[in-house]
């Protein structure tokens, strides 16, 4: 049998939605140690999966190696559609687990496309290979343009730029109790909608953020520079998607956001993804009290939701066999 453990992902936002531009999306994000996904794969003559999400993952995995099946346990699970990246995780996981148990060698980057992951984001698959803070360099405009390629027919972006962040650096999260998040074909047509009227002068501004400000904070630990940058880019994207999700960020994420940003102790906070989780930048010795500030932003914006303490995490995914 083969345990796979992984960690979520925040996901920044994009550096470029314009076809004006010679590379589209290019995703900035960064690996949690929490919340985490464990799955565990040993040998079987069928599929036998124990959760919905990972069952069609697990069956196009099985397909694609060529083996009789597979027996699935998902011991721990990510937050669906909530911005943390589950989709992703999962199916790599997945394949890595079966693969596993197969005594098969597999590339995660390779297989992601078979997959359906990475048509857009790199990060996902990015942050389960090694962890860290990463920015991809997206695909050539001319080959997506408002809609990617079939299924398949795309290599992940490759990453650009990767460092580690300090130990000491913590991200609150706070997940609403709120609809989920944009996936699959709904989300598929808001990028299409975005895209296709998105500024191109955004994206000139997101370059002088990520180059000026976000690489070279990562690169020197420098919390108050790295939440900032974020924060900006954050703001950047919202207004790309601004008539996609009613206004800046989706609500109930901007009170939350505000609320969070006004704590001393907060370096930078912003949403990821679609939501609806946000994220706050802070220091190890002020995470228990930026904790309980997003336990009352919650209380106040939404109707409850939950609140992680989440460790930087700057290694890829954990595998095991049990």
């Amino acid at each position: 049998m083969t345990r796979v453990t992984v960690g979520g992902r925040v996901h920044v936002g994009f550096q470029n939605l314009s076809l004006a531009h010679e590379r589209l999306y290019g995703g900035v994000g960064l690996a949690l140690a929490e919340p985490r996904l464990d799955l565990r794969a040993e040998r079987a003559e069928a599929v036998d999966c124990d959760d919905d999400a990972a069952r069609p993952y697990v069956e196009r995995v099985v397909d694609h190696l060529d083996v009789p099946g597979a027996t699935v346990r998902v011991d721990e699970r990510l937050p669906r559609h909530a911005g943390l990246g589950s989709g992703t995780q999962l199916a790599l996981a997945a394949l890595v687990a079966v693969a596993g148990a197969y005594d098969i060698d597999v590339d995660p980057r390779e297989c992601a496309p078979t997959l359906g992951r990475g048509g857009r984001s790199g990060i996902g698959v990015a942050t389960f290979e090694s962890g860290g803070f990463v920015v991809d360099g997206g695909h050539p405009t001319e080959r997506f343009t408002t809609a990617p390629p079939a299924e398949g027919e795309w290599a992940v972006p490759p990453v650009v730029a990767r460092h580690d962040l300090p130990d000491s650096w913590r991200f609150v999260l706070a997940i609403p109790e709120a609809g989920p998040g944009r996936s699959g074909d709904e989300e598929d047509a808001s990028m299409r909608s975005v895209v296709e009227r998105a500024d191109p002068g955004i994206a000139e501004e997101i370059a002088l953020v990520v180059t000026q400000g976000l690489l070279p904070a990562a690169a020197t630990g420098d919390r108050a520079a790295f939440g900032d940058a974020i924060a900006r880019l954050g703001r950047l994207n919202g207004a790309w998607y601004a008539d996609e999700q009613g206004g800046v960020y989706r609500p109930p994420a901007g009170a939350i956001i505000d609320a969070l940003s006004d704590h001393p102790a907060v370096a930078g906070a912003g949403q990821s993804s679609w939501g609806p989780t946000v994220y706050a930048l802070t220091d190890a010795d002020y995470a228990p009290e930026v904790a309980d500030a997003a336990r009352a932003a919650l209380s106040d914006a939404a109707d409850g939701g939950r609140v992680v303490v989440a460790r930087p995490r700057d290694e890829g995914a954990t595998v095991a066999d049990d």
